[in-house]
């Protein structure tokens, strides 16, 4: 959707916002109250329909859906007590599908319901399609953000927060809309993936040319052979279940270790100590270097290669000298990389506070991360605006409720006031909110994570950050056809 921020029908919005306070009072008339499905139908006139709220949010806050101009399905709550400020969500993955999810930014809003609790109002957008394309999905949360804006209001505060991928989505949001007038206050980057796409998958680029060597099954000898950047050749019929069979036929994985062979069991170590991805994560790893992949190259790139391993040398296996003589080599496409590079990397160019949480033992998106972005944002001159903070914590998908509410009210704190907090000073804070929500705090204020090389295997030139300056996304901005189409 591509409406202004101010609102263009200025009478239609005023009397929305005056009969506001009294929907919220008085609950949804059984003529408006809507499942998500008939909600989509009323969407189609541009404004959002009421629909039921999440369990958790079913007496505190009035919820709505719709889908926007450009077909992205999106979720509203507005709490009964409403703080005036607003919360912009960008959901991670990316889902794999041609149409936009009407039940993500439902699900999102379950999950992330805290935010709610705390007297937010929250808006998040599916997306317009499944898929890769990290500008498109900045592009839709800040179309989510106008949507908003123009059915309630400017909010006194906007926060965009993102999760998984959604964590670079997020970034791109706060580099691409953030210098907008009374766009957006500041940003909350939880789990993210901020190394950006031209590097933040070289480990899965690792594992899948790895298990290849080990493992021989994807493919087969037997079956049509394809370049193992491309993930899996676009005809193949694969599912995540044949998958799941070849990885567990290789390296007995969903097996004890006493129940698997001694063949299955060097597999595994090998492909665990080469690639350093957890045991417990390894076939999540490898469905995205596999269909993700697929996506990025074959949907997005037009077959062309946006990755390389040429010259990186793996260890750790129990004969180094042979897997690096048999290991599939392969040099990116300039153009392929590029074109990644302006979707997904970062310049590091914030104009605010960016705060950002991240587990120390997150086993998908590696903490390592965050040592990636502050690299970005020291390279142009921006790590004045970031604060991040750690947890001991061993999870990815969703950390403790309590440190999603304290993560928010110290960045809440920090942009009213000025003042930059400390890891520390964040941590004291939690436990006023555990004494609400009771799921513990973890923080670690004393951790700093390695670089990023320490972890994935750098190619050339990936020691410098930030991955793509502002120069170079100015230049290649101006080239037509650049990056990954909507």
């Amino acid at each position: 959707m591509n409406s202004p921020d101010a609102p263009s029908d200025a009478p239609r919005t005023s009397r929305f916002r005056r009969h506001l306070p009294s929907l919220l009072a008085a609950g949804l008339a059984a003529v408006l109250l809507g499942t998500l499905g008939n909600a989509t139908a009323v969407a189609r006139t541009g404004h959002p329909a009421p629909v039921d709220c999440p369990a958790r949010l079913a007496d505190t806050a009035t919820c709505y859906s719709g889908q926007d101009a450009d077909g992205a399905y999106y979720t509203i709550a507005v709490p009964t007590r409403w703080n005036g400020s607003l919360v912009v969500h960008a959901h991670g993955g990316p889902d794999l599908g041609d149409a936009s999810d009407p039940s993500r930014s439902a699900d999102d809003l379950a999950r992330w319901a805290v935010m709610v609790d705390e007297g937010y109002a929250w808006v998040g957008s599916s997306y317009r399609r499944g898929g890769y394309g990290t500008r498109m999905a900045a592009a839709d949360t800040e179309n989510a953000r106008r949507l908003f804006v123009s059915e309630f209001g400017k909010p006194g505060r906007t926060y965009v927060h993102g999760q998984s991928w959604g964590g670079d989505v997020a970034a791109k949001v706060a580099e691409t809309y953030g210098s907008r007038p009374g766009a957006y206050d500041g940003a909350l980057l939880t789990s993210g993936v901020l190394g950006g796409g031209s590097r933040g998958y070289d480990y899965r680029v690792d594992l899948r040319v790895v298990y290849q060597y080990y493992c021989h099954n994807h493919p087969r000898p037997s079956e049509p052979q394809y370049p193992l950047w491309q993930g899996l050749r676009a005809g193949s019929t694969m599912t995540s279940e044949g998958l799941r069979a070849r990885l567990q036929e290789c390296t007995g994985f969903a097996s004890g270790p006493a129940e698997r062979t001694a063949s299955q069991q060097r597999n595994l170590d090998d492909i665990l100590a080469v690639t350093r991805i957890p045991e417990r994560t390894l076939e999540s790893h490898l469905r995205f270097a596999t269909f993700t992949f697929r996506d990025i190259v074959t949907n997005r790139l037009g077959g062309r290669n946006p990755f390389g391993n040429r010259g990186v040398r793996y260890t750790g296996s129990h004969d180094d000298t042979a897997l690096n003589a048999g290991v599939e080599r392969f040099t990116a496409d300039p153009t392929a990389h590029r074109d990644l590079s302006y979707d997904s990397d970062l310049t590091g160019k914030v104009p605010f506070p960016v705060l950002t949480l991240h587990a120390i033992g997150d086993p998908t998106a590696f903490v390592e991360h965050e040592a990636a972005y502050r690299a970005t944002l020291r390279g142009a001159g921006r790590e004045r605006n970031l604060v991040q903070t750690f947890t001991t914590e061993t999870e990815h998908s969703a950390l403790s409720d309590s440190e999603y509410a304290t993560s928010l009210a110290a960045l809440d704190t920090w942009v009213r006031s000025g003042r930059t907090p400390s890891a520390r000073s964040v941590a004291a804070s939690c436990g006023v909110f555990d004494r609400s929500y009771g799921g513990g705090c973890f923080y670690d204020d004393g951790f700093r994570p390695a670089p990023y090389a320490s972890l994935v295997r750098p190619r050339p030139g990936g020691l410098v950050w930030p991955a793509m300056t502002a120069a170079q996304e100015k230049a290649w901005s101006r080239i037509d056809g650049v990056g990954i189409a909507p």
